[in-house]
Parts: C-alpha cells; sequence; structure tokens
C-alpha cells in the first residue's frame, strides 16, 4: 500500500471534484482554488468536463513527440500537461503539506489492521462501498468487467478527491505493472476546515520561485527516491523527472547518489531550507521584479 500517486495525480482527482457542485466539506477549497486560478478557471473546468481521470492521467505521463492514442495531437498534450501543472499548483500543493500527512495516517492504519487481523480485514475496512467476498474484491460504479491480477499484486492508494466515486482501478501508473486501486478517503468538517484555512503561502512563494512543476519536485522529494519513483509519484515521464531533478541539482537544492544503474535524488539542507522558507515581502518583491 501507498499513501499517494503524487500531486499531479491528486490533482487529476481534483480536476473532477472541482467540477462538481454540493458537497459543503470542499466549498472552502473550490473558493480558493478559484482565486488562485484566476482567468485559467474556464480552462481548469473545461478539461475536467472533457476527460476522465486515466485518460489524464496517460497524457500527463506522454513524452514530447509520443502518441496520445486518439487522446489529441501534440498541442492537446502540452495544453493538458500546462492546464493540469497550473491546476497542481492552485489546488493541491498549498495544501499537499497536510494532505500528504492526512494520507499517510489512512495508510498507516490500514498497515495496523493488516498486522493485526490480516489482510482481508485490511481490503474490508478500506470503504463502505467496497465489498470483499474472498478471492473478490467488488467495486462498485465501475464498468462491469473481470481484472484478475494474475500474480501481479494489487496496490492499495486512498485519496482525498475521488468525487462521488469509492473507488478506481487505474493500470499503467506503476513500474512493477500492477494495477492500483485508488479509494476514497472522507473528510469531515474539522478537518476540511483545518485543510483549506492554510493558505499555503510558503508553497506559493515556493512555486514563483522555481515554478510549479518544480516545486512538486521539492515537496515530492521531501522523502528520498529514485527517479522512477520520482515520475510515479509526479505522474510523469522518467525522461522528464530526470531532467527536473538534474535542473535542481545544479541549482544545489538536490544531491543525487549513483549505484550502476539507480539514482537516488535527496533534498540537500538548501532544498529543506526553501521548503521551510516562509514567503516575505522582500522574497515577494523580487520574484515581482
Amino acid at each position: 500500500m501507498i499513501s499517494t500517486l503524487g500531486p499531479v495525480a491528486e490533482s487529476a482527482f481534483a480536476l473532477k471534484q472541482f467540477g462538481r457542485q454540493g458537497s459543503a466539506t470542499f466549498h472552502g477549497w473550490r473558493k480558493g482554488v478559484r482565486e488562485r486560478l484566476g482567468t485559467r478557471v474556464a480552462e481548469a473546468e473545461r478539461l475536467a468536463g472533457r476527460y476522465d481521470v486515466s485518460e489524464l492521467l496517460t497524457l500527463l505521463r506522454l513524452q514530447s513527440g509520443g502518441n496520445p492514442d486518439g487522446a489529441g495531437d501534440e498541442r492537446t498534450r502540452q495544453r493538458v500537461q500546462s492546464t493540469v501543472f497550473a491546476f497542481c499548483q492552485a489546488a493541491v500543493l498549498p495544501h499537499w503539506r497536510q494532505m500528504r500527512g492526512h494520507l499517510a495516517s489512512v495508510r498507516d492504519a490500514c498497515g495496523r489492521i493488516s498486522i493485526a487481523n490480516g489482510m482481508h480485514a485490511a481490503l474490508d475496512n478500506l470503504h463502505p462501498r467496497l465489498n470483499w467476498k474472498p478471492p473478490v474484491l467488488e467495486v462498485p460504479g465501475e464498468p462491469d468487467c473481470d481484472l484478475y491480477l494474475n500474480g501481479r499484486g494489487l496496490v492499495l492508494c486512498p485519496s482525498l478527491f475521488m468525487a462521488s466515486k469509492a473507488c478506481m482501478v487505474l493500470e499503467g501508473v506503476q513500474e512493477t505493472g500492477a494495477p492500483v486501486l485508488v479509494f476514497s478517503v472522507p473528510l469531515d468538517a474539522a478537518t476540511a476546515t483545518e485543510f483549506w484555512g492554510h493558505g499555503g503561502r510558503d508553497e506559493q512563494a515556493l512555486s514563483a520561485l522555481v515554478g510549479h512543476t518544480r516545486a512538486a519536485v521539492l515537496q515530492s522529494l521531501s522523502e528520498s527516491c529514485t527517479t522512477g519513483e520520482l515520475s510515479q509519484r509526479l505522474n510523469i515521464s522518467l525522461a522528464g523527472a530526470s531532467k527536473h531533478a538534474t535542473v535542481l541539482r545544479k541549482a544545489g537544492l538536490v544531491t543525487t547518489a549513483r549505484q550502476r544503474n539507480t539514482a537516488l535524488h535527496s533534498l540537500t539542507p538548501l532544498g529543506v531550507a526553501l521548503l521551510r522558507q516562509r514567503r516575505s515581502p522582500g522574497v515577494v518583491s523580487a520574484v515581482s521584479a
């Protein structure tokens, strides 16, 4: 089980939530997102209405010149990626520390249930609308079909932005080839107030300084990972993850340890300090200039 697919993938889920009305729990979040998106609100709403989550994730993973498999041409790919990354900056990154901590606590709770009572109990407690009938896990709301694991395993992953769905199954997002069952995590009013009341000023300042994509890279590297893991966390191509890590390494924010064909990326003390840095008038004026 993992705690999250990363801020960019979570943004794809959040886009669908943004396009829905109702759910007072997300009212404060929607208001803040609209303010931060500004003139790009309509663009985000169009994207939410046109693509489902799996299509968005596919377009995000494509490299320049790749074949979008009928989802559009190169211009479409670039437009989708630009909009999702901008939406990520407005909707997810300002709250990412709180969200990541909450999702990690869900993962840990599931792990404790599994250790104490077995994986059957963990599957039985994932979500009220999931039906665990050994050896079959029934997923409501998905197309009527059977998914055979054939020894690949199944990765469990919580999400805060599943809208009206209990869960969804995604394939092709893990290097191991294992499908991912993303399940909805309920958000109570008190937790929502804590999340959306956080202004995210430090994250916004970070995005202004290094760009929203590399800000997401820095956030993801708060826990060291390989290039492949970074690619998965951000749902971008291996080449894209490597390029961003290289730029941040040259800036002194990231260090890379290599062992044979594996590169492990970690934040330098400067990178850690930048993540913790609060926005100040001097920083804002420097960026504005």
